[in-house]
């Protein structure tokens, strides 16, 4: 359900920047604007993936969404705040580097659980 609901905030959030948020933003901001909702779209596509499917066990799964949802928070969420709620970025500029690390490491979960899953 969390996914789901993700994803309805991905849609919502990317109508709202295309609509509304292209005429008050700089060009910067708004490729950064455009880029959170990418990333975070790109992993809602990922998790209903690593959620829907039985070659990854619920413990790799958990791991897997955990780091997911901690990253979309913190890597989109920090861009949002910049981008809507003019959080100057010397503020939280650790934030989004940070959200990085938990979707690169969520990558890397998921990629030790095929090696995991396909030892020979």
């Amino acid at each position: 359900m969390a996914t789901s609901l993700l994803g309805v905030l991905t849609i919502i959030l990317g109508a709202f920047g295309a609509h509304s948020l292209k005429e008050v933003l700089s060009d910067n901001l708004h490729k950064s604007f455009e880029t959170a909702v990418r990333y975070q779209m790109y992993h809602v596509l990922a998790l209903l993936f690593i959620n829907t499917t039985n070659s990854i066990s619920l413990t790799f799964q958990k791991r897997i969404s955990t780091l997911f949802f901690i990253g979309i928070t913190l890597f989109s969420g920090s861009i949002y705040m910049m981008t809507i709620f003019h959080v100057p970025a010397k503020s939280i500029w650790f934030v989004t580097p940070l959200g990085g690390l938990f979707l690169i490491a969520g990558w890397a979960t998921l990629c030790l659980n095929f090696i995991k899953n396909h030892k020979s």
